[in-house]
């Protein structure tokens, strides 16, 4: 159930063909079952990568309900470190560019959907297990299937 749940929010958050392309390769797609299916050793990474890309879906709604520069600087960073070989090669591509999470919480106005997705956002950067992140994952696609992204369309005319 719960790598069908993370597939969904994948393709809810990245639903043209463009994005779907740019950002949803063939590992990324397949990192739940890699978790599901993971050794003991490999457990750690597998569990990363799941994490990224809930953290990448996540905010690539933020950009898409804003079109927020630095939310689509922070997808960029998580997809560049979602192709990393390893956790300790993850970290290092994380902590180079550490100072981006900075500044999207302190230079982003959202409303109360934007705010949402940065609460997820945040407790999915702070999860350490896969019954947690399951529940992060289908509060995840739960939200992005609610969210309105015309609000601010319809508030300008």
């Amino acid at each position: 159930m719960s790598a069908t749940t993370y597939d969904q929010l994948l393709h809810q958050a990245f639903p043209g063909p463009a994005d779907a392309t740019q950002y949803l390769s063939k590992p990324t797609l397949a990192a739940y079952h890699d978790l599901e299916r993971a050794s003991r050793s490999e457990l750690p990474f597998r569990f990363e990568r799941v994490r990224l890309a809930v953290a990448m879906a996540l905010m690539k709604l933020l950009a898409d309900l804003g079109d927020h520069a630095d939310s689509r600087a922070v997808l960029d960073l998580l997809h560049r470190a979602l192709r990393a070989g390893s956790t300790k090669e993850i970290d290092a591509v994380i902590t180079k560019e550490g100072k981006l999470f900075d500044r999207l919480y302190s230079n982003l106005y959202v409303n109360e959907q934007g705010e949402q997705l940065l609460n997820l956002f945040g407790e999915t950067l702070e999860a350490d297990s896969v019954a947690g992140m399951d529940d992060l994952i289908a509060e995840a696609l739960e939200l992005a299937r609610e969210l309105d992204f015309t609000r601010d369309e319809e508030e300008e005319d």
